[in-house]
């Protein structure tokens, strides 16, 4: 029997040794003398399992030292000991730090932990943490993956050029005409936004587990989620200002002639609502259930205006545009804006610092459990209005 088939059949163990506590417990939550018996028979056999498993692995390891080469070429300077070239929080001591960390419920510190800790007593995520989660952010969030990122230290201010300077003809030696420069600023301040999760301490122990992974990926998608609800529809209060907000959003291109339904003429006339130097880089963006009555519509030639992609992982397109959707997006309903075409680089957010990683190890202790907390800091804007023009449903009545 294999390592990997070992550690299956004790996961089948345990799964059957809760199925056995939950289905054989009376009524005051205890077991009975020889239900009790049975289970402390099952928990030898998993411990037995437990330490075959730990012979099994320190059999493979000194197999695999024995067929290491008896000498190996020398590639650094003699006298002098190899060093890992990251540093901080990107070095690996600090990856296996964090590691032992939490399966020690965080009773094992390691000094060079020291470095990441913060006032409220959390542990900054190493750097290879931190990249991983923006990863799945990229992957996960459709408005970051569009939008311009900005990695901020505090206030980011951005200047908007509120006036263009204008060509006059004037009369040979005539007198020479200025206008005044002028410009606004938007700021990006810091929202925080935090998710939560729990493990059981089995998870937590059972190093065949990959509770790293777990970790990371849950906390990206909780984070992409609610980023994403937020650059879309957020009021700018406590979260950021989404791009559909009523101020500081995008601007109405096209308000349908109907409250239910969209047409192929309005679709046209909100792309070229859009001012021309938006167009070169422009997309459509909307619900799944918007796109769907889209991709009903047809020309007057009854071909539908809806063009599907012919290359793997490149978006469908609608009048020769990408079409991207977000469950977030409002769908089809009176007078909410329906379908969004614009720039999306004119969309900001900015990411304050680096995200911070804490354990909640004594509040639910008591159910075998512990937590760990999620949190950053982060803002998003839409700088130029006119970059995104939505097309927006005749209002009931």
């Amino acid at each position: 029997m294999t390592i990997n088939e070992m550690v299956a059949k004790r996961k089948k163990l345990l799964d059957a040794m809760d199925g056995f506590l939950e289905t054989h417990k009376n009524a005051n939550g205890v077991l009975s003398k020889e239900d009790d018996a049975a289970y402390a028979e099952m928990e030898s056999s998993f411990q037995a399992m437990t330490a075959e498993i730990q012979r099994m692995q320190r059999r493979e390891e000194m197999e695999k030292e024995m067929q290491k080469p008896v000498s190996a070429p020398l590639t650094a300077k003699p006298m002098v000991p190899a060093e890992d070239t990251k540093t901080g929080r990107a070095c690996d001591e600090y990856k296996r730090a964090v590691l032992d960390a939490l399966r020690s419920n965080f009773h094992r510190i390691s000094n060079i932990l020291q470095e990441g800790v913060d006032a409220s007593g959390g542990y900054l995520v190493p750097e290879e943490y931190d990249k991983r989660i923006i990863e799945v952010l990229k992957e996960e969030n459709v408005v970051r993956g569009l939008a311009t990122e900005i990695t901020t230290s505090g206030e980011h201010k951005i200047n908007i050029a509120d006036t263009a300077p204008a060509a006059a003809w004037i009369e040979e030696g005539g007198a020479l005409q200025f206008s005044d420069a002028t410009f606004s600023q938007i700021i990006l301040d810091a929202h925080k936004l935090h998710v939560a999760i729990k493990v059981t301490d089995e998870l937590l122990y059972d190093n065949a587990f990959d509770l790293e992974g777990y970790i990371i990926r849950k906390f990206g998608e909780a984070l992409a989620n609610s980023e994403e609800d937020a650059f879309i529809n957020g009021d700018g209060t406590g979260k950021p200002l989404g791009f559909l907000a009523e101020t500081g959003g995008a601007q109405v291109g096209v308000t349908a002639a109907s409250s239910t339904a969209i047409t192929a003429d309005e679709i046209l006339a909100l792309v070229y609502s859009l001012k021309r130097p938006y167009r070169k880089n422009a997309k459509f963006m909307c619900n799944d259930q918007t796109l769907l009555a889209i991709r009903k519509l047809k020309d007057n030639n009854g071909a539908y205006i809806w063009q599907p992609s012919f290359r793997e992982g490149e978006p469908d397109r609608l009048l020769g545009y990408p079409v991207y959707t977000s469950p977030y997006f409002p769908a089809i309903e009176a007078g909410k804006a329906a379908l969004a075409f614009g720039d999306f680089k004119y969309y900001n957010i900015g990411d304050r610092g680096v995200r911070t990683f804490d354990q909640l190890k004594e509040l639910f202790a008591g159910n075998g459990m512990v937590a760990f907390l999620a949190r950053e800091r982060v803002d998003g804007k839409l700088v130029l209005p006119e970059a995104i023009k939505l097309l927006k449903m005749k209002a009931a009545g």
